[in-house]
């Protein structure tokens, strides 16, 4: 399917359910671990599964990289293997995966309606400040923007003064980094005019509020771009100028779900973890992927792309205080909406006292703003939106974390002794 190019919603179903059953009969032809457990649940065909059916076969977990690391998921000959990329893991273990030539023609594909959505073009300049390497922000966008024909400037993260100096005299319309390090290139650029008429921004759960902090600070539309190393990178799903801050989903390529906590599929509109199936992937193809990811589905359409919500948050990173489920992006939300603060906050989950868990946020002022009122209106808004207390400290302008390259440090949790940020003092 080419670049842009939406086709009606039953000739669509019949895409995925050709290439899914395409995807079941290479997973039971690799083996491994995936094709073991489709036998274990008697598929022994491809052709004995459908979309009706899919929730009914096993899941594939984080976890099961981790377990079969190195290259336990992959479905190809060494030999077809062009690239690796993944992200960090826990005890040191990367998450790998393998990818194939035509899983990065896939990959460019996605990229590229991507930019399209946001309305770049051939003659668009992309400046590319999303992380090169195994990372797959950097290269995937890059992949992309050449796949569409558009110049992209590869420059990375970092090196935030040389980015300025690139971007005042290249003049590109599209910008694409974390959200965190458009924060941190707009704070630099200090509002001086610029050529940039969007950005494309993920790789981190963010709202709505910091979209306002990242669309005044340049001037741009600041959309959102969905991905992850595990099904692709970016690309799974992104906003467009015209989806109403949702993000349409390449579901020709990725075939989404949302479920509970026990892997039962929640109602449309229904905040939920996402579970993607690659239907198009040789490397490591990947049949019901619970990625973590929380999020809502939108109902189907007879026209356009399944549509999802930005990330609401991640399984992993929610807090509970008190009995109370908290999400770090619900506290963005309302400290961000407040205009005396910067885009700099910290979400602290003290956990010193295991039996009585404490939510507390640190924030700093714009300038000239008085500190104690400020933490007493946060307080009170945080306590309504969330329905639980926190302690909220008011710090000095340049004290919580920055990030130079990519994503920041949102999330703290204190278990004992001291705070654990050494440049931070909390009494």
């Amino acid at each position: 399917m080419g670049v842009g190019e939406v086709v009606e919603v039953g000739a669509r179903r019949e895409l995925q359910v050709g290439r899914l059953r395409g995807v079941v009969d290479r997973l039971l032809a690799a083996g491994g671990v995936q094709g073991r457990r489709l036998r274990d649940c008697g598929v022994t065909s491809g052709a004995e599964v459908d979309l009706g059916s899919l929730r009914r076969l096993p899941t594939i977990g984080k976890r099961d990289l981790w377990d079969h690391y190195p290259y336990g998921l992959r479905a190809v000959d060494a030999d077809d293997v062009v690239c690796v990329h993944g992200s960090s893991g826990t005890g040191g273990r990367p998450t790998l995966v393998p990818y194939t030539a035509h899983d990065l023609d896939v990959w460019g594909e996605v990229v590229a309606r991507a930019l399209v959505g946001a309305g770049a073009t051939q003659r668009s300049v992309v400046h590319n400040a999303y992380g090169y390497g195994l990372f797959t922000g950097g290269l995937g966008i890059h992949h992309g923007a050449v796949r569409l024909g558009a110049t992209v400037v590869p420059m990375s993260g970092g090196m935030t003064e040389r980015q300025v100096r690139l971007i005042q005299d290249l003049r590109p319309d599209v910008l694409t980094c974390t959200p965190s390090y458009a924060i941190h290139l707009g704070e630099a650029m200090r509002g001086a005019p610029n050529s940039l008429r969007v950005g494309l921004h993920g790789a981190e759960p963010w709202t709505d509020e910091m979209r306002g902090q990242i669309e005044g600070l340049l001037g741009i539309r600041a959309l959102d771009i969905y991905g992850l190393s595990e099904i692709i990178g970016p690309g799974v799903a992104c906003e467009s100028l015209d989806s109403e801050g949702l993000l349409n989903i390449a579901e020709d390529h990725f075939y989404p779900e949302c479920v509970d906590a026990e892997g039962d599929p929640v109602p449309d509109g229904t905040p939920g973890e996402l579970v993607f199936t690659t239907l198009t992937k040789t490397g490591m193809p990947l049949l019901r992927y619970r990625t973590g990811d929380v999020a809502t589905l939108a109902p189907e359409t007879d026209t356009g792309w399944r549509r999802m919500s930005k990330l609401l948050g991640r399984t992993d990173d929610m807090l509970v205080i008190r009995g109370v489920n908290v999400f770090p992006t619900e506290v963005e939300a309302v400290v961000l909406a407040d205009p005396r603060v910067s885009p700099h906050y910290l979400v602290v989950e003290d956990r010193r006292v295991a039996a009585r868990a404490e939510l507390r946020v640190a924030v700093e002022p714009k300038a000239d703003v008085d500190p104690a009122p400020l933490a007493t209106t946060l307080g009170a808004a945080l306590r309504e939106r969330l329905g639980v207390g926190c302690d909220v400290r008011v710090f000095t302008p340049g004290s919580l974390p920055r990030t130079d390259t990519g994503k920041a440090k949102r999330l703290v949790r204190w278990t004992d002794g001291e705070f654990p940020l050494p440049s931070l003092t909390w009494d």
